[in-house]
């Protein structure tokens, strides 16, 4: 990380005048940004990351990923801009919802609501997204990119 993040954290931190979590919170987001590997993490526990991989693979992957942590699946649809799925954990909601950004990316949103609207939780979050990343990698290079069309051409 840059110095220039670091003391505009700091800077922000010293900004928000006594809120000790909002500063601790800052403080933590901006020393865990370069150890997520691009997952995007917001103060409100919503966390991001995109795919360099179409939406359908990212699609079976998150499946593959949230059977494997034993997370039930309650709603897989399809939407205008890629899909929603739902799963449960205890005491958990966790909504996720893949955006196809064009036919090889793939932006990833993970929310894990507990309890009450308020209430989110982070790391289940951020969990999601890195284990999905490794289901990505583990399924090898046919779930992460679209086969490319090869094209002859002839040399006259």
């Amino acid at each position: 990380m840059k110095f220039k993040q670091v003391a505009a954290i700091v800077l922000l931190g010293f900004c928000l005048e006594g809120c000790a979590a909002a500063a601790a919170s800052l403080a933590e987001v901006g020393a865990a940004s370069g150890l997520n590997s691009g997952i995007e993490q917001s103060l409100n526990g919503i966390v991001y990351k995109t795919f360099t991989a179409p939406v359908n693979n990212v699609r079976f992957a998150t499946l593959k990923t949230l059977d494997r942590m034993g997370m039930p699946v309650t709603a897989d649809a399809q939407t205008d801009s890629g899909w929603q799925l739902t799963a449960t954990a205890q005491h958990r909601t966790i909504d996720i919802e893949l955006e196809r950004v064009t036919d090889a990316v793939t932006r990833m949103r993970v929310v894990a609501n507990k309890g009450a609207i308020i209430f989110k939780d982070g790391s289940t979050a951020a969990e999601i997204i890195m284990q999905t990343a490794q289901s990505l990698q583990d399924a090898g290079p046919s779930l992460k990119t679209p086969a490319r069309a090869t094209v002859k051409r002839s040399v006259l």
